[in-house]
């Protein structure tokens, strides 16, 4: 959070690069905005500033009509952070304390209820109770916009536990009704049409590319413009296709339960690492002579994430990389995966652990990992640190598929991979000095990798 005066100078610039980083309140009119507003600039005195939309909420402040701060994109900080703060937020978007409450988040992170209030309170002014509340009135407006459901249908999936809880919210933070929220066009039953918001360049074509390059026949399909696949859910299952959009992601979703919104908009946006802010990567690794080049050759490049954080481990222990690895999946999938009625091209879904658990043809290290998190021997949610030591600890895991798991599964944005060959390769384009380098780039190395993997 920055300091006020800085946060007043980010305000009087509109600079929207700050969006999502903090909330901006008027006391004179009640509202609160993203920092680029276009609305008159007010006078200091009457300013107070946020670190998040809840904390705005909780004081009284209800969401700016014309910036619709509660569409930014999410903190970047959540996802280089890894401490507790980081992993609530990033559990909190995913609908967890709609599904299991604030004890389940708790017991996730291994706090108590009272530590982690505290420390959500200290880092973002507001409890995860507010936080959880403030994501489901985002829920509610993106299902009032997007769809024709009834507001009752839309309240209980928005995670609302009454219709009268759900009416007080929509009031309090968007100062009218769910009715006044719904567009004037009809919208179609069945389909979610929705724009994802991110922090400009972004090279989606490069993340396409990658993607299609290591799709799973039957579980993704990819061309140069979209990317499309299978989704298992909290409750349910589901099919996204992901395309550019105006200034966003196009995102549609077919979900067998509306409840699971919060969850797929959540993992499409770390799959495509649409939170993080290409400006501080871009000022740190730009200021290398040797990154430079590319750096300004593709300002927009984003690490690859995931829908899974557990499929992504076993993708990155059969090594998704070789075609050996792609073949491997490809059987998975097609024995163990859990057919799909409704899409020719996208078949069924990523096999579940317990499934691949049981499978007596999967390969030992990916049974062994499927076992641990079925038996909770490992916890991807944990910190990263933990997470490698769990993972290291089971037979036939190697670092370098651990490194490859903290690289997508947990999104860590410092792993380095000398031994990928696509990184090797890149390295020798770069000349002989380049090794000597490599720790210079820290903290953002993961993004230094997809630089020189494309180069290559």
């Amino acid at each position: 959070m920055l300091a006020d005066e800085a946060a007043y100078a980010v305000l009087r610039s509109r600079d929207g690069r700050f969006d999502g980083r903090f909330f901006v309140a008027v006391v004179t009119t009640g509202i609160y905005c993203r920092p680029s507003c276009p609305a008159a600039l007010p006078k200091p005195e009457n300013v107070r500033f946020y670190p998040s939309a809840a904390a705005a909420q909780e004081a009284g402040f209800r969401a700016c009509r014309r910036c619709r701060p509660d569409t930014v994109p999410g903190s970047p900080e959540w996802n280089v952070r890894a401490d507790v703060t980081g992993r609530a937020m990033q559990l909190i978007a995913d609908g967890l304390v709609d599904r299991e409450g604030v004890t389940g988040l708790a017991a996730r992170l291994g706090y108590s209820e009272r530590q982690l209030r505290r420390q959500l309170v200290a880092d973002l002014g507001a409890g995860p109770q507010a936080l959880a509340r403030a994501q489901r009135a985002a829920n509610a407006r993106t299902l009032l916009e997007s769809t024709n459901l009834p507001a009752g249908e839309i309240a209980f999936a928005a995670g609302f536990s009454t219709i009268r809880q759900f009416n007080d919210t929509i009031r309090k933070v968007y100062g009218t009704t769910p009715t006044a929220l719904r567009p004037s066009t009809p919208r179609a039953r069945g389909t979610i049409h929705l724009r994802l918001a991110y922090r400009p360049p972004l090279d989606l074509a490069g993340l396409f590319r990658y993607l299609a390059d290591r799709a799973i026949p039957g579980l993704e399909e990819a061309g140069d413009d979209f990317y499309r696949r299978a989704l298992t859910l909290p409750h349910g299952l589901g099919i996204v296709t992901l395309r550019p959009g105006e200034a966003s992601v196009s995102c549609e979703l077919r979900l067998d339960a509306l409840r699971d919104l919060p969850a797929a908009v959540r993992r499409c946006r770390r799959l495509l690492d649409l939170d993080a802010d290409p400006r501080d990567i871009n000022d740190h690794l730009g200021a290398d002579p040797l990154l430079a080049p590319l750096i300004a050759a593709a300002p927009g490049r984003r690490v690859p994430g995931h829908v899974d954080a557990a499929e992504m481990a076993v993708r990155a222990i059969v090594n998704e990389e070789t075609s050996a690895g792609r073949a491997l999946l490809t059987d998975l999938v097609q024995h163990h995966g859990t057919p799909l009625r409704s899409d020719a091209a996208v078949r069924s879904v990523f096999p579940s652990m317990e499934a691949l658990a049981n499978a007596g043809d999967a390969p030992p290290p990916v049974a062994a990992l499927a076992r641990a998190l079925t038996a909770g021997a490992v916890h991807l949610e944990a910190g990263r640190d933990q997470v490698e030591r769990e993972l290291l600890a089971l037979p036939g895991v190697t670092a370098d598929a651990v490194g490859r798991i903290r690289l997508r599964a947990l999104g860590d944005p410092d792993v380095f991979l000398p031994g990928d060959p696509a990184v090797q390769c890149g390295l020798r384009r770069l000349g002989p000095e380049a090794e000597q380098h490599v720790q210079r780039w820290r903290p953002w190395r993961s993004y230094a990798m997809q630089h020189l993997r494309e180069r290559s």
